[in-house]
């Protein structure tokens, strides 16, 4: 292995390593009981909506600052960034069942609209979260690109369930109507100097 392959997986892994700091950091204190279960639910949320936002963004960003060498970094590490999202969310629902356990309440609940859309959301993240690998885009060919496109589908979930759910909408209205303008930005032409 060279020299630049070697530097080129340490970064990633050390993206990997970030990416994980925050979600250690929620375990640990979700463990030893220094935080309650509708912190949990709030932070983990937080972080995975945080990096779905990031993930989403990145294109029309490159678009915007064409060739510059962040733009190109966050590109390269879009599917850990996807990935970690994924499983902030998944650490989501594992809290909720914990604290929810029991197949008539959850199937109760999960049939209102404010779970619902969070239900078929992580459906859709997960199959992509799957398939977010070297295999997978060889075995699926053609068909990987349009499958991953439905993070648009489940991005739209992931914020009304985040607005359904949540005692105040108004944050994932800000955020989503900024997300809904960033990606207006792939259809500006890209101008060439």
């Amino acid at each position: 292995m060279s020299q630049t392959e070697t530097s080129s997986h340490a970064i990633k892994y050390s993206i990997w390593g970030l990416l994980a700091i925050p979600f250690i950091y929620i375990v640990m204190r979700h463990a030893t009981d220094t935080i309650s279960y509708g912190k949990v639910i709030h932070e983990t949320g937080q972080w995975s909506v945080g990096l779905l936002f990031l993930a989403m963004v990145i294109t029309p960003l490159r678009r915007i600052f064409t060739s510059t060498k962040w733009t190109s970094s966050l590109l390269y590490h879009r599917r850990a960034i996807g990935v970690a999202s994924f499983a902030y969310a998944a650490h989501h629902t594992v809290v909720y069942l914990e604290r929810k356990w029991g197949a008539d309440l959850i199937l109760t609940e999960g049939l209102k609209p404010s779970l619902a859309t969070g239900w078929v959301a992580l459906l859709i993240f997960l199959l992509l979260a799957v398939s977010s690998n070297n295999s997978s885009v060889r075995l699926l060919g053609r068909k990987w690109k349009p499958l991953h496109r439905s993070v648009y589908i489940a991005a739209a979930l992931v914020f009304a369930h985040w607005a359904l759910a949540s005692f105040d909408p108004v944050p994932a209205y800000i955020v989503l109507g900024l997300l809904c303008v960033i990606e207006l930005l792939r259809f500006v032409p890209n101008r060439k100097t």
